[in-house]
């Protein structure tokens, strides 16, 4: 389908195709806004750019708060770079559930990437998207990847469900750990163990280097257990130190192993096609809620509900259905 777009839009398309990192910022910062006029400009964006995306490696990294990420995720990309390639960074900062605010602060903690003329860094707000990564990550991705970029990194805060929400966008899903947490093997989840490619061990250096190689030999053999999702990629353990940058090439090396092999084997394909199958839904069910929320004769009887609910007159599913059907007897009715 050929896509015509006009003016201002038309010069956005070209300075993305031409690698301008501003104009990158200008259609991601597009694709991000909620206005209704703004989605549908940005659609036409991304369909236009579509003929040049899907060869870039996307790589998923996930951590929980402390194990060293903007850290390891600097020396990695500075890695990536200096190894002849162009890597932009979208880095997922969560959002508070009180004032909605994010401190987006990761362009600031990766300084000397975000300054290479190879490198793109972009931090964005989770929202109110769960699993700690922003509702557009997936459009984003592929305005880098029509930017030029070969390998696009979404970097997010673990949050519970970000590892399966990030290893569902990606090629290649990174589990960044640290030792010196206590009982490491408290932190294997076998739902979290099940979706990686790689497990990264960092700050294997000083005092915690003996903790660092007994960690990656409880996760190689709790990995040894369970299936993996590729027959053809058994996941591997990888220690390094960001600090000092050591191992960073190893993981640079494994990540390719990994995605080589899914390529080859046409594993890569297969889990692309899921992940846009699910994009599709989730953008259906996204949808009808911003449907009912923009409805106001909906958001009225749902406010009359909820206090239903709170004084335990009504459970919440039978109010739930009360909400879906006063909205689709209207929807219904309008269209007749």
């Amino acid at each position: 389908m050929t896509i015509h777009l006009e003016g201002n839009d038309e010069q956005l398309r070209q300075a993305i195709l031409a690698g301008d990192r501003g104009g990158l910022a200008r259609g991601i910062t597009l694709v991000e806004s909620e206005r209704a006029d703004h989605q549908e400009r940005a659609e036409k964006l991304v369909t236009a750019l579509l003929p040049r995306t899907g060869q870039a490696t996307r790589l998923g990294i996930s951590g929980a708060p402390g194990v060293g990420k903007s850290t390891f995720v600097e020396a990695f990309g500075m890695h990536i770079v200096n190894a002849g390639h162009r890597v932009a960074v979208l880095a997922i900062d969560p959002s508070s559930r009180l004032s909605g605010g994010s401190i987006l602060g990761d362009k600031t903690r990766m300084d000397e990437l975000s300054r290479h003329p190879a490198a793109f860094v972009r931090p964005s707000a989770a929202g109110h998207t769960l699993g700690g990564v922003a509702r557009r990550t997936r459009e984003a991705i592929l305005l880098c990847e029509a930017a030029g970029y070969d390998v696009v990194i979404v970097e997010t805060v673990g949050v519970g469900q970000s590892e399966a929400t990030v290893a569902n966008m990606v090629d290649v899903f990174l589990l960044l750990i640290a030792p010196g947490g206590g009982d490491e093997l408290q932190g294997i989840k076998r739902g979290i163990v099940e979706l990686v490619d790689l497990i990264v061990v960092n700050k294997c250096d000083g005092d915690l280097l003996p903790a660092a190689g007994r960690i990656a030999a409880d996760y190689q053999g709790a990995l040894g257990l369970l299936r993996s999702l590729s027959v053809h990629w058994k996941p591997e353990v990888v220690q390094c130190s960001a600090l000092e940058h050591r191992g960073i090439d190893q993981v640079w090396e494994a990540v390719g192993r990994c995605a080589d092999t899914l390529r080859r084997t046409g594993d890569l394909a297969e889990r692309r096609g899921r992940q846009l199958t699910d994009w599709l839904w989730q953008e259906v069910t996204g949808g009808i809620m911003d449907a009912l929320r923009r409805d106001a004769k909906t958001s009225a009887v749902a406010k009359t509900l909820e206090k239903e609910v709170i004084s335990q007159r009504l459970l919440p599913p039978a109010a739930a259905r009360q909400v879906r059907e006063s909205f689709f007897r209207r929807a219904e009715r309008t269209e007749e």
